[in-house]
């Protein structure tokens, strides 16, 4: 008998395990993987999710890895170009992107130093119910079928989630799919986090582990079928024709890895939490990966989560009641966020994107203020100044 089931062991997950370990509980952390373990990730956290780490004590093993400090951030939409950082959080200047075959083996390496206790290669195969409530799950392990039982099974297993799937969870707020992506890693490039916006798409690079790069293209998602058809020209493209800086130096550097896409780039809430089950990370909430923000939101939702029910997991009424409250939260705490990504990531908008970054580029303080919301350090409202309503409607 465990005091919570946490099934998927990545960002989300063993973040999760992590926290409530810590707060003297029996968990067990499953993944159907075997660590270390790759996945589709735009690898970025903002400094809200890196001084999560540090808090944690996660961040000094990360940065042991060799995983740079990203202080100076580049947006250009044609030829407007705005450069800048977020301001410091807890003491925090800069970003990271570390690759997730690091960080999730070290969150998960911390959450079972915590106490968790971490089964890989464990694909669940069920959840067991009783009195209408999840009181258990059903897994295969080495073979052999396994049943544990525990008062909370959390779903962190990504957004094509087993637990989500198996309780049914509603999705809500959902838009339609606006990009898909095709990324790899490059030797050599000289840049920050940069991304470009140009006639046909958006393209970033990313500074990560090992001196590589991450330089992604994206596409609309209408031109998926067109694209992987022969996904490594139609990527050259992408790069040499909105971001000519960044394939001024990929047409002579060093690939390091296959070209990786996809056209899952979905959108949408699912219902948080029900008797005896609660979703966190991408289980529970994804959207359009261009902004970055879905690593340091699944930090977030971990953190709520974890304070608001470590206390009540054996108390039916009270952990209800704190579910909800965490389902309310959530989705209060991420609807901006998420309208951003659909903004930015919509070809609707970039009459409107052009005319924010040519208005803010003329103010540092609005440009200060603009990092600032895109890391989740300010609400939209803080940005939307009368200053910079008159300059966007001037233009």
């Amino acid at each position: 008998m465990y005091d919570v089931i946490v099934v998927g062991a990545r960002c989300a997950g063993s973040t999760t395990a992590l926290l409530y370990a810590r707060a003297g509980l029996r968990v067990l952390l499953l993944d159907r993987a075997r660590f270390p373990s790759d996945t589709l990730s735009t690898l970025y956290i903002q400094q809200p999710g890196v001084a999560r780490l540090a808090r944690w004590g996660v961040l000094d093993d990360l940065t042991a890895t060799g995983c740079p400090t990203l202080d100076r951030v580049v947006y250009q939409l044609d030829d407007i170009r705005v450069e800048g950082c977020a301001a410091p959080v807890e003491g925090i200047t800069g970003a990271i992107a570390p690759r997730r075959h690091t960080l999730d083996r070290i969150l998960a390496e911390h959450a079972v130093a915590a106490g968790a206790e971490l089964r890989t290669g464990c694909q669940v195969t069920g959840l067991i119910e009783e009195d209408g409530r999840v009181v258990g799950v059903t897994c295969k392990e080495a073979g052999r079928s396994v049943t544990e039982r525990a008062p909370l099974v959390v779903g962190a297993d990504g957004m094509r989630s087993t637990v989500a799937r198996f309780v049914r969870a509603a999705e809500y707020h959902e838009a339609p799919r606006l990009t898909c992506a095709y990324y790899t890693f490059w030797a050599g490039l000289q840049t920050d986090f940069e991304l470009y916006e140009g006639k046909s798409g958006w393209v970033s690079a990313v500074p990560t582990n090992d001196g590589a790069v991450l330089v992604s293209a994206y596409f609309p998602q209408d031109r998926f079928e067109e694209v992987r058809a022969d996904a490594l020209a139609s990527y050259t493209d992408g790069v040499r024709i909105n971001a000519p800086q960044i394939y001024e130096q990929v047409k002579d550097a060093e690939r390091l890895e296959r070209l990786r896409g996809t056209g899952e780039q979905r959108n949408y809430f699912r219902r948080a939490a029900g008797p005896g089950w609660v979703l966190v990370g991408d289980a529970g909430h994804h959207k359009d990966s261009l902004t970055a923000r879905g690593i340091g939101d699944a930090f977030l939702q971990s953190e709520l989560l974890v304070e608001l029910t470590a206390g009540v997991l054996h108390d039916p009424e009270r952990l209800a009641s704190a579910l909800a409250v965490y389902g309310t939260r959530r989705d209060e705490q991420l609807m901006e966020a998420y309208q951003g990504a659909l903004m930015v990531a919509s070809a609707e908008g970039k009459d409107k994107r052009r005319a924010l970054l040519s208005a803010l580029r003329t103010s540092p303080d609005l440009t200060q203020r603009y990092f600032d919301t895109v890391a989740g350090l300010r609400p939209v409202a803080d940005l939307y100044t009368p200053e910079l309503l008159a300059l966007m409607s001037a233009r």
